[in-house]
């Protein structure tokens, strides 16, 4: 899983490193990159193993053909995305339709969110968790553990 929050920098010609636990978790699920896109609900980066794009991708390709919703997501999501490749050291280059997204000139927060993680510019990172602390505060009774039956 992606767990953790990293701190890099951009580099002269624009690479940044992706955290070593987080390539080598993508490399267990045998990926050499990720899938970058702009969240649509945050001033961060989603970045997603191929195969999570493949499900969410699923799950737009199961809705109707002729919604608007249909459109509205594969426009958001996929659209937007890009498959990022690691180079020898472990280093993606972000575009700058990215980075000007979450506002990111040069250092840069890798947070693990389980199964995917977010990039973002530290400061606007930290002013989000304040208020993410406080609302998983108040609705931590509505996080359960599921139950497995014993057979």
């Amino acid at each position: 899983m992606f767990l953790s929050t990293y701190e890099n920098k951009l580099d002269k010609k624009g690479r940044v490193s992706v955290p070593a636990s987080f390539r080598s978790y993508l490399s267990n699920l045998g990926y050499n990159g990720v899938v970058c896109y702009p969240s649509f609900n945050n001033l961060s980066i989603e970045a997603w193993p191929q195969d999570r794009i493949e499900k969410i991708t699923q799950a737009i390709d199961s809705l109707n053909p002729f919604e608007e919703k249909r459109d509205f997501f594969a426009t958001s999501i996929l659209s937007e995305s890009i498959n990022l490749q690691f180079d020898t050291e472990g280093r993606i280059s972000l575009t700058t339709k990215l980075l000007k997204h979450a506002k990111i000139k040069n250092s840069m927060l890798f947070v693990g969110q389980g199964k995917t993680f977010q990039i973002w510019e530290p400061a606007n990172f930290e002013k989000f968790k304040i208020n993410a602390r406080k609302k998983a505060n108040i609705n931590r009774a509505s996080l359960k553990w599921e139950q497995q039956l014993n057979k």
